[in-house]
């Protein structure tokens, strides 16, 4: 059981550094989920201060992720539709077969959102940048977590790889 639980965690923690990309799913909180199932093995002693310290931070990442894009919209002039042209443009760009065709897929989409809710050219440009610097910084925010959630899962599955077998 504690291999099945090993294996399911690990696919947790690679899903919440996919999912810090993918805006359907919460990637600090995917691997948080990781590092949850790890503990519950048997083989790995259970650490409620570490897990308790780790969703607090995913948790704020969660609600950070909200609102750092609205910033990054807000500040350069942008519109809702900004956002959501963003979110539609990442999506769209994940299946391109461009190489990082999510982040210019993001950028085009708040460009195009931006132009169906301005006129001008430029306020529109200004406000895609704005809209798309929001999605950078919150997107590499989650990145990080996920990654130093990873390297926590990794850390402390091979310091305790004996206890499993």
């Amino acid at each position: 059981m504690d291999v099945f639980l090993l294996i399911l965690g690990f696919l947790f923690a690679l899903l919440g550094i996919i999912g810090s990309f993918l805006p359907i799913i919460p990637g600090p909180i995917a691997g948080w989920v990781g590092l949850l199932i790890l503990h519950l093995t048997n083989a790995i002693p259970m650490s409620y201060t570490f897990l308790g310290v780790t969703f607090i931070i995913s948790i704020i990442i969660l609600v950070l992720d909200y609102i750092i894009p609205a910033m990054g919209t807000k500040k350069f002039g942008g519109s809702k539709a900004g956002a959501i042209g963003t979110t539609i443009g990442l999506i769209i760009g994940l299946f391109s077969p461009i190489p990082f065709g999510f982040i210019i897929g993001a950028f085009l989409g708040a460009l195009i959102g931006e132009l169906t809710y301005k006129v001008d050219f430029l306020r529109a440009i200004k406000a895609a940048l704005g809209s798309f610097l929001g999605f950078l910084a919150s997107t590499t925010i989650k990145f990080i977590i996920s990654l130093i959630f990873f390297g926590f899962f990794v850390k402390i599955t091979i310091a305790n790889w004996d206890n499993f077998f």
